[in-house]
This record gives C-alpha cells, sequence and structure tokens, in this order.
C-alpha cells in the first residue's frame, strides 16, 4: 500500500513538473513571438530584462537543487517543492500579459517541437540513467532542469526551425505573387515611416474608397509575412487599389515587402529616431524608409514629408515627388496653413500648386494634420475629386490608441496615444494637452521605448517637455523613470505635481482619484511585456 502511494505521488510530481515545463515555454514563446522570432532581439531581452535572473528562473534552479540533492527522499521535501510548483503555475497562469501569446501555426510547430524532443530526453534518461529513484521520478528531474533552461530551449528550436519556416514562407510569398500577378491592373500603394504610417494607411483607405475598391493591410500586418497573409486571405478579384503598410526594424526589410507587391505609388511620413536598438543609426532609418521610393516605377509618384530633414535633404531621381510639410517654413510644393484646433477636431487649408482646399476633421494634433496632407495629396494624384476629398475627411474616425479624443461620463477628456510613441509623436501629444486648458492636464506614460544609446537623452528632454506642458504626470515602470525624472527636475516647475507607479493600473486607480470634471488625461505609450 505504501509502495502504491508511493508511486501514484511520483506520477503526480513528475506530472506536475511537466505542466511547470510547459508553462515556462509557452511564457517564452510568448516573449520570442514579441520579438519578431528574431534569436539576436530574443537574447537582448533576456540580457535587458533580467530573466535569467528572475524569481521564476532562481525559484526552478532551486526546485532542481531539491530534486537532485540527498533530500529528495523525503516526501516532505517533494511535498513542499509540489506545493511551490502549484504555486508558480497558478501565478504564471493568471498574469495578465497587454500582449498574450498567440498561437499562430508557427508558434504551435515550435511548442510542440520543443516538447517532443524534450520529452523524448526525459524518457530516455528515466529509462537508461542509474538511479536509486523510480524511472517516472528521473522524468520529473529533467523537466525540471528543462524548465530552468527553457529560454536557451527555445532558442536552440527556434534556431533549428529557420530553414522549415524559411520554406514555409517562400511557398506562401509564392502563392501571393502568383495571385498579385493575376490582377495586373490593381493599383498598389506603399506607406512607410518611423511613425505616422498606420493613421495614414487608415485615412488614405477612407479617401479613396469614394473612387475605388480598397482593400488596406489590417492592423499592423506591416511585415513580409503580414502582407503575404492579406493578399492570400483577404484580397478579391473585385479590388482595384491595394494600400500595404510597411515596416521595419533592420535594413532590407522594405525592398523585401516591395518585392513581393511591386508598388507604383507610395508615402514616406517620417524618418526619425525610431527603432535605432536595431537599426544603430538614423542613416541606416533612411536607408530602409527610402527603399520603398527606390523600388517604385519610372511613372510611378512617391509623397515625401519634408519637415523631417533626413526625407528633405535626400534627393530623388528615378521617380516624380511631392514634398509636403506642415511648417511652411520648409521647402515643399505642399503646406497646410490656418490650422485652427478645438474639442471638436481641426480646421485647415491644404495649399500648393497653385490651389487651395479647406478641410475639416474631427482629428487634431499636428501629426495628424501632417498624416492627412500625404493621403489628400495621394488621393488628388489618383483622381478623388476635391469634393469627394473634403467629406471624406470629414468623416474620417480617429485611430484607436493614436492620439484619439473621448469624453467621459463624468467629463474627463481622454487623450489616447497609447499604442506608441516616439521622440517627435510625443512632443506633438504634449502639444495637443497643452491646448486644453478648461482644467487640468494629466500625463500618464512610461516614456519611450528602442531609442539604443538616445533613450536617455529623448526620455529626458521628453521629462522637460512634460514640465513645460502638465499640471500632473504620473510615471509608470522603472525602464524610464530616471530619466524622465531627471528631465522634469531640470525644468524646476514647482507646480507640477510627479507621482512614480509600478504598474498601468496604479496609474489608473491614481488619475481616478484626482481627476476633476474639465481634467485632460493623456496617455502616451504603453509598453508591450517585453519592457517594465
Amino acid at each position: 500500500m505504501e509502495h502504491c502511494l508511493t508511486f501514484i505521488f511520483l506520477m503526480f510530481f513528475s506530472a506536475l513538473s511537466a505542466i511547470m515545463f510547459g508553462i515556462n515555454i509557452a511564457k517564452d514563446l510568448q516573449m520570442l513571438q514579441q520579438n519578431s522570432y528574431r534569436n539576436e532581439r530574443y537574447i537582448q531581452w533576456i540580457k535587458n530584462s533580467g530573466d535569467t535572473t528572475s524569481i521564476r528562473r532562481l525559484f526552478n534552479v532551486v526546485l532542481l537543487v531539491l530534486a537532485i540533492s540527498s533530500l529528495s527522499d523525503s516526501i516532505f521535501v517533494l511535498s513542499a517543492a509540489a506545493i511551490s510548483m502549484i504555486v508558480e503555475c497558478v501565478i504564471l497562469i493568471m498574469h495578465k500579459s497587454k500582449k498574450p501569446l498567440v498561437f499562430t501555426k508557427r508558434i504551435w510547430r515550435l511548442f510542440l517541437s520543443i516538447n517532443i524532443w524534450v520529452w523524448v530526453c526525459a524518457a530516455l534518461f528515466a529509462a537508461i540513467y542509474n538511479t536509486n529513484h523510480h524511472p517516472i521520478y528521473s522524468f520529473g528531474q529533467i523537466m525540471i532542469l528543462a524548465s530552468a533552461v527553457s529560454s536557451a530551449i527555445t532558442l536552440a528550436t527556434n534556431w533549428l526551425l529557420k530553414p522549415v519556416e524559411k520554406s514555409i514562407s517562400n511557398k506562401y510569398i509564392i502563392d501571393a505573387r502568383k495571385i498579385l500577378a493575376q490582377m495586373p491592373d490593381m493599383v498598389v500603394v506603399g506607406i512607410t515611416g518611423s511613425y505616422g504610417k498606420t493613421s495614414t494607411k487608415h485615412y488614405l483607405n477612407r479617401i479613396l474608397s469614394e473612387k475605388y475598391s480598397v482593400l488596406m493591410t489590417p492592423g499592423s500586418y506591416n511585415t513580409p509575412m503580414g502582407v503575404v497573409r492579406t493578399v492570400r486571405e483577404l484580397l478579391q478579384p473585385y479590388n482595384n487599389l491595394f494600400i500595404v503598410e510597411m515596416g521595419a526594424k533592420n535594413i532590407g526589410d522594405i525592398k523585401e515587402i516591395c518585392d513581393i507587391v511591386h508598388p507604383k505609388f507610395g508615402i514616406i511620413t517620417a524618418v526619425g529616431e525610431q527603432h535605432l536598438e536595431s537599426f544603430k543609426t538614423i542613416e541606416n532609418v533612411q536607408h530602409t524608409k527610402f527603399e520603398l521610393i527606390d523600388a517604385l516605377p519610372a511613372d510611378g509618384f512617391g509623397v515625401l514629408n519634408n519637415d523631417f530633414p533626413y526625407i528633405a535633404n535626400r534627393q530623388v531621381k528615378n521617380v516624380e515627388v511631392c514634398r509636403y510639410t506642415v511648417d511652411y517654413s520648409n521647402e515643399s510644393d505642399y503646406h497646410a496653413e490656418d490650422i485652427t484646433y478645438s474639442v471638436h477636431g481641426t480646421k485647415f487649408k491644404i495649399v500648393g500648386h497653385g490651389k487651395s482646399l479647406e478641410l475639416e476633421t474631427r482629428l487634431v494634433g499636428e501629426c495628424n494634420i501632417s498624416n492627412l496632407l500625404a493621403a489628400v495629396i495621394m488621393s488628388m494624384r489618383l483622381g478623388v475629386p476635391d469634393n469627394k476629398i473634403k467629406y471624406a475627411v470629414s468623416k474620417i474616425e480617429q485611430v484607436e490608441h493614436r492620439l484619439n479624443i473621448k469624453r467621459t461620463a463624468g467629463g474627463i477628456v481622454i487623450i489616447d496615444d497609447a499604442f506608441n510613441s516616439n521622440p517627435e509623436g510625443s512632443r506633438m501629444a504634449l502639444d495637443v494637452l497643452s491646448r486644453m486648458t478648461e482644467g487640468g492636464r494629466i500625463v500618464i506614460t512610461p516614456g519611450m521605448i528602442e531609442l539604443g544609446s538616445k533613450q536617455e537623452y529623448y526620455n529626458e528632454l521628453f521629462g522637460e517637455h512634460i514640465a513645460e506642458t502638465c499640471d500632473v504626470a504620473i510615471i509608470v515602470g522603472e525602464y524610464n523613470r530616471d530619466a524622465i525624472t531627471k528631465g522634469i527636475n531640470k525644468k524646476g516647475n514647482k507646480n507640477l505635481s510627479v507621482h512614480t507607479v509600478g504598474t498601468f493600473s496604479e496609474a489608473q486607480e491614481l488619475m481616478l482619484n484626482m481627476a476633476k470634471p474639465g481634467d485632460t488625461v493623456l496617455y502616451e505609450n504603453d509598453l508591450p511585456d517585453t519592457f517594465k
């Protein structure tokens, strides 16, 4: 009877070890997915996040030591270890992620491959290792060891499956090219930029829909495989215009997308110091963004934002381009004039090439005016009449989490700019906040990321802007806290109330306790799980 109970307990212990391993792997795959399945970026995240020395990892090491030590004969020790494993599993399962793991086919391939070879190794170890313990317990020991080094296992499996993933990707790319080849009359417009491309895509889609049957890449489908998936799953025979958002974090990323869809028209919304951790220099960002314009045919057309020096200083000789600015002092073909903001939206004129077009929009902020300029210029080129452009612009809805404004039932104005943040966009968002003078102005932010060696500099500058425009600042997390507060303190604004919190939930609770009717709250950025 005692032997039977021991066997059942060891079965339970080993099964629990296997479950804990699976949950750890799922956590690792979540971070790998958020780092675009790139091992080098995932390794960098591991270094920056301190994951190898996290409580979770250290806990697994302690469990491993207990499991292989002489104490492992003690049912009391094993019971304590089992209870601890249950607690960890519950904590990991209950943890709410901002961007949870999406079980794509690629994730399933990784997850199953990892589990198959680890389980096989564990089974072989249990079968042949000469130990005083039951083979089932030896299996559990291997599972605990695998949990302790699950990041390394994930990296190795991702590397081993690279040829498989490349083969599958090539198959899908060929299929997408065949579909596009069967639609030779379809117009393809590419949009890229350090920021502003998603908003510009939505604005352009709304205007062009007045004349064309338009398909745009949905959400943030701005990678080669995201574009391929859009073509294979969403493109219809009646579509005659395809708007393709093109994202990039490395040189050659834009060219790869252009080689698939072959755009005839292109827009570059911005060239700024974004994703410098991978690009390293602003010159590399410029080179990559202009891969779109370089890919256009001789009879194509490009629209370029000359408000950015690294667009204005880049000559283009292979195709006709039109340059635009919000700032009239910069050299351009089109610019904005008479911009007036209100809580209801914006009125402005687009002026250039001997014509002036008055527009009204629900959107606010200089960045949105800039994005609208690009969309309007491209729409004029593609033959959309002025009256339809004016109508479409007046009906454009604010893109979620991109400087959109809404009022709560309690009379508080919310400016939601939580999707992403960058030096230029954060400055514009604070400018919009500064114009809200009915009540207090509150900013909630964790700062900006992926700025490489200039991370501290730009977040400190961000802090200075906060000190100049806000009444209350709530700094979330630790990642940029010191740099932002340093910038705030540099301005010496004694009327600014500064609070530091660990999470957005704490920030939300604090804001609700202090905000009054008439106050305006800006949410500037919301970092994913890869940043704390």
